[in-house]
């Protein structure tokens, strides 16, 4: 779970599971002081980051010389109807097209993109988290 507070700069906002921490404001454009992710860069970063250790985790229990991957993720949310995450995979390491190609189905398979490919629904109120 993670929970967000306020904090006294207009729109800018602590992040914590308890544990770690991050800060998230928006743009200057929007009122904020682009001190932070915004909020649909956060959710790029889940992916992307999400991936990147799902290729790394592959690799490593099936024996794949990976040497490092690199994940860029963006969101595209132009079209009223569809969010569309655009991702780049770039693993480097001496391997085969075979190899290559398990990394790639193992980089579509991780646990954020398949949470994001089913419906969802939001539960919002006091007490909703648990619920």
């Amino acid at each position: 779970m993670i929970r967000a507070t306020s904090e006294s700069i207009p729109y800018q906002t602590r992040f914590s599971d308890g544990e770690h921490e991050g800060l998230a404001d928006t743009t200057a454009d929007k009122g904020g002081q682009n001190s932070g992710f915004r909020p649909h860069g956060l959710l790029e970063a889940a992916l992307a980051s999400c991936i990147n250790m799902t290729v790394r985790i592959y690799a490593d229990r099936h024996a794949i010389p990976l040497r490092s991957v690199a994940v860029t993720v963006s969101l595209d949310r132009s079209n009223p109807e569809e969010t569309v995450f655009r991702c780049e995979v770039e693993p480097d390491g001496e391997f085969s097209p075979e190899q290559k190609e398990r990394l790639m189905y193992a980089a579509r398979a991780c646990p954020v993109s398949r949470t994001l490919a089913k419906p969802i629904r939001f539960e919002t109120g006091p007490g909703a988290p648990g619920d």
